[in-house]
């Protein structure tokens, strides 16, 4: 799978018509890489001009935590990363390389800083390409993920199989050294 791949827009895959509950916060207050691994599946949901998206998420790497040498907390608090120590449910937004914006959301206990990158999701491969998709930027950072905010994740039934997740290591994140870089904190889910 190419990283940089981005599906044309006649394939993207929005699912409208399953509509389910939207995730509490209790659902994202628990180990990072269990949490990733559940929320591959579910529907990222956002209304923008009065229309709702839903895509199902495809593409996901976990960020674990202060020891964790690729995470952006893992040299302390700053204020790009404090909305990562607070309640775990909200949007972490920052601009990578000033052109991208990329969408986390925040999970773990509070003061425990980790985060899930948002990769992929309804035939949309690449974190910059989503964001751009959805019109997220900044001005989502530090909200809850909740229906009220316009950014949300929905439970929609749908179980993955563990045979269709590829467990691979993360992009980009070589100068977080070997040990980090190989940690296989990136999934995928494989629907072929």
């Amino acid at each position: 799978m190419n990283p940089d791949h981005c599906a044309q827009p006649s394939t993207v895959k929005t699912y409208t018509q399953i509509k389910g509950r939207t995730l509490a916060a209790e659902f994202f207050n628990r180990p990072t890489l269990e949490v990733t691994r559940d929320l591959l599946g579910k529907n990222l949901c956002r209304r923008h001009n009065g229309k709702i998206t839903r895509l199902r998420l495809t593409e996901l790497e976990a960020y674990d935590g202060p020891h964790d040498k690729a995470c952006h907390a893992h040299r302390g608090r700053t204020p790009r990363n404090a909305v990562m120590f607070g309640p775990p449910a909200h949007w972490y937004v920052y601009l990578c390389y000033g052109m991208h914006w990329l969408l986390n959301i925040v999970v773990g206990p509070k003061d425990y800083p980790a985060a899930i990158l948002i990769r992929g999701a309804g035939g949309i491969s690449g974190p910059g390409r989503l964001t751009r998709a959805l019109d997220i930027d900044k001005s989502t950072n530090l909200l809850p993920a909740t229906r009220k905010n316009d950014l949300w994740i929905e439970e929609n039934g749908l179980t993955i199989p563990e045979k269709q997740i590829a467990r691979t290591p993360r992009i980009g994140i070589e100068s977080a050294g070997p040990l980090w870089a190989g940690k296989p904190y990136r999934m995928v889910w494989n629907r072929d």
